[in-house]
């Protein structure tokens, strides 16, 4: 059975730090302890994802808030994620985080009229793109649609704060001193998947994704933003989440 946890990075067990790494290092390449607890300090909450106690996959989040245009917003930064080929079949982790993501912005009181929250997602496979058109009925950037001007300027805004001289606002490509990517037979994109619309953008935006460049991309996350998938998994009942601490 599968179970899930939300926890915050000040009290994550070092066994789950450990469970974590291995599990990075196992399917990424170009993985190190000293990155990843760099990674993990600039967070601060994780989502783990577990089955009989053996973490299975896990997505960390950094929760903040910045000024844009002249308004307060708040923003959800995927860090590292991955979850276990042998759980892909699996909807625990989807579900789990955003149970998270839910909680995160009732507890920071943005479920009220005129609190904004952004998904700010960067993806180096097409796995993880994926999740946007699946729960989210507009994100950027997309296959059939222009970006407007004033999300690709707050896009560019966040990009350059959060990534600096790593993000290029002309190609909306993050590309670290150090990338990480997919080993083996994880890495690239089986030809009958191109055929998806969402995933041929991708593949097209992103032409560096198999040496771990990563595409920068924006979501508001908002009730009236979900795709009916999106709307199923937010009012789902997931009993089996258990969220230590609060934000």
């Amino acid at each position: 059975m599968n179970d899930s946890r939300l926890v915050s990075t000040k009290t994550l067990a070092e066994s789950d730090r450990l469970a974590m790494y291995s599990l990075l290092s196992n399917h990424f390449e170009g993985v190190t302890s000293e990155v990843f607890e760099a990674d993990l300090q600039q967070k601060n909450w994780v989502v783990l994802m577990e089955k009989n106690g053996i973490l299975k996959g896990f997505s960390t989040l950094l929760f903040y808030r910045s000024e844009f245009a002249g308004e307060v917003i708040s923003v959800v930064y995927s860090g590292d994620t991955i979850v276990d080929p042998s759980a892909w079949s699996s909807s625990t982790l989807s579900k789990a985080w955003i149970a998270a993501v839910k909680k995160l912005r009732r507890d920071a009181g943005l479920d009220r009229p005129g609190g904004k929250l952004y998904w700010l997602l960067i993806s180096s496979g097409y796995r993880t793109y994926r999740f946007l058109p699946t729960f989210w009925r507009e994100f950027y950037p997309r296959f059939d649609r222009q970006t407007p001007e004033t999300t690709k300027a707050l896009m560019e805004f966040l990009g350059g704060d959060r990534f600096g001289e790593c993000y290029n606002k002309e190609t909306g490509i993050v590309r670290f001193d150090r990338p990480q990517s997919l080993r083996g037979q994880l890495k690239g994109i089986p030809p009958e998947r191109l055929k998806d619309p969402h995933v041929s953008f991708f593949n097209a935006k992103n032409q560096g994704h198999l040496v771990g460049d990563e595409l920068l991309c924006l979501a508001e996350i908002a009730e009236e933003n979900l795709t009916p998938a999106g709307r199923r998994m937010w009012f789902a009942n997931v009993r089996s989440n258990r969220f230590s601490d609060s934000y």
